[in-house]
């Protein structure tokens, strides 16, 4: 009788070997745009991270474009076409470097693209898209305002019909790219409800003043819009999109990446805390070898890698079709609050290291802050779980 063959220990960096299932394609697109992010991102994202933007947004957009990453889940019109597995991993290797990046990828891809291409005229999709797709247009999506943030159906930006045009008039608040961006999909309210409205940023009336002094999300271009009397002819409204459930059918897809995403900056943070214990001394022993040291990395392990399964579980049900969107929520308010957790433990077990630049652990946890609260903060996907199980509504 033969000995049965022992397990292979485990990976600290893969412990429960999820990428293991990936295919041949997927784990292509991974190493592809991690590679691309440690070779081209990471050594500079501490810098724009401490000047508070992004030098050269549009260089930026070209590279993303040439790698197929802008609207890489959509079909045609220059897009990739890729299985939402394939883009949630371009994300998690794109946040593990800095969460403005993935941000900067989800706004264009995820929601302004995403906009355009479910909702658009066939004239706006054949304009806007395959620019936007190489990277040649950056797009915005213009949904929050100053007091409409987690209840966009009290949004006050109007859109009135004037003979066949429309006027718009209003403002809207954090829009990533907005002051980088040459189109803003606008979202209003009108006498037949909330429309969505394609907006190059050259129009007479369009504004965007940059926001600054920013101690999150830094690595990003964030900006409020103003709109006084700007005229939109009818071809600029979004002919499918009635109602707010298109713009929340956006904001689900933007969610998604930002399952994945979460779990790509747990794990930076988890092996910079590996990494950093394993080599710093302290009594004459490793950090590592310490118990308080190692229940903190475990926590971390568990974390890590219960957010990477939960990522990839729905990234399979989303290209099976079957993810709903409280199946979403799940997974935003479930990794979201891993990456905090182990962002902050990261924090300490680097000790005064840990506030420096020189260490990616609280940049991490500072831009967790932001992804914690759009997209949804934390309490709504509460309450849409809530909902989901109990078939109350809580909003309301």
């Amino acid at each position: 009788m033969s000995t049965p063959s022992r397990p292979a220990a485990p990976d600290p960096l893969d412990f429960l070997a999820v990428d293991a299932s990936l295919s041949a394609e997927e784990a292509a697109v991974r190493d592809t745009v991690r590679e691309f992010g440690r070779r081209e991102l990471l050594p500079h994202v501490a810098e724009w991270f401490e000047a508070g933007t992004l030098p050269d947004p549009r260089g930026l957009a070209r590279q993303f474009g040439r790698l197929g990453l802008l609207g890489m889940h959509l079909q045609g019109y220059g897009c990739a076409g890729a299985s939402a597995v394939c883009y949630g991993l371009a994300c998690r290797e794109l946040e593990a470097v800095d969460s403005g990046l993935r941000s900067f990828v989800s706004v264009q891809g995820s929601l302004a693209m995403t906009a355009i291409h479910r909702y658009g005229s066939a004239e706006q999709k054949e304009e806007w898209l395959p620019r936007m797709a190489a990277g040649e247009a950056i797009g915005c999506f213009a949904l929050t305002e100053p007091d409409a943030g987690s209840d966009p159906g009290s949004m006050r930006t109007r859109a009135r019909r004037d003979g066949t045009d429309w006027v718009l008039d209003g403002a809207k608040l954090w829009i990533t790219n907005g002051s980088v961006a040459d189109v803003a999909v606008v979202w209003a309210r009108t006498d037949e409800g909330v429309r969505g409205f394609v907006v190059p940023t050259d129009t007479p009336g369009f504004t965007a003043t940059v926001i600054h002094r920013k101690l999150s999300l830094r690595a990003s271009v964030t900006s409020a819009l103003s709109f006084d009397g700007v005229r939109l002819p009818e071809a600029a409204r979004l002919p499918l999109a009635e109602g707010l459930g298109a713009p929340l059918s956006c904001l689900n897809e933007a969610r998604f990446g930002i399952v994945w995403g979460a779990a790509g900056a747990a794990r930076a943070c988890y092996e910079a805390a590996l990494a950093y214990t394993a080599s710093r001394e302290q009594f004459g022993r490793p950090v590592a070898a310490f118990q308080l040291t190692q229940r903190k990395l475990a926590d971390m392990v568990v974390d890590v890698n219960q957010a990477a399964l939960t990522a990839l579980h729905l990234g399979r049900l989303k290209d099976a079709g079957a993810c709903h969107h409280q199946q979403v929520s799940f997974g935003k308010l479930a990794n979201v609050a891993a990456a905090r957790r182990v962002a902050a433990a990261a924090r300490s077990l680097h000790g005064a290291n840990g506030i420096t630049l020189d260490y990616p652990v609280l940049r991490h946890l500072l831009n967790l802050e932001t992804v914690a609260t759009y997209e949804g903060t934390e309490e709504i996907h509460a309450l849409s779980i809530g909902r989901a199980v109990t078939g109350i509504s809580a909003f309301r």
